[in-house]
């Protein structure tokens, strides 16, 4: 089913998400220079797409592609969606994950610890903003990943 989303109207959706985070917690994005022109691809592996994250404080990006190869990104986190959606709810330590072989990470480690810790430091938790985002509808489902994945981390 999620293959018939249009991948223009899921960039579509990012595009305002990124920029809504952006405007909403900019120290998110102003924590990872060094990084800002670094492609991130975020392959939740059961997903039939990839998401891709330039942390450009002026020109944040988040984007969608179906193709699994993003030939200049600077670095890979995979996992599970709920696994890395544990993650960024901060139910599941990433550390934990990356030595248990549920999360992978590839490329630059440096830019990934990186966007861990300026993830760490906002108020609240991203999970919350993007379901914020998205209304009722996102907390609603949210409320529900979070009752299909256990608090504890799943090893």
């Amino acid at each position: 089913m999620m293959r018939i989303i249009p991948i223009p109207l899921v960039n579509n959706t990012l595009m305002r998400l990124v920029n809504f985070i952006s405007a909403s917690e900019p120290r998110l994005f102003q924590r990872l220079e060094g990084h800002h022109h670094k492609w991130f691809v975020i392959d939740a592996t059961n997903l039939p797409f990839i998401i891709c994250l330039r942390p450009d404080p002026k020109s944040p990006r988040l984007k969608a592609s179906r193709n699994r190869d993003c030939p200049n990104a600077a670095c890979r986190i995979s996992g599970s969606f709920l696994t890395l959606l544990g993650m960024i709810d901060g139910r599941y330590d990433g550390d934990a994950l990356f030595f248990s072989r549920d999360i992978y990470i590839e490329g630059d480690t440096e830019a990934v610890v990186c966007l861990r810790n300026a993830l760490d430091d906002i108020d609240g938790n991203i999970a919350d903003y993007v379901a914020h985002f998205f209304g009722k509808p996102g907390k609603k489902i949210l409320n529900i990943a979070r009752k299909v994945t256990p608090h504890a981390h799943p090893t």
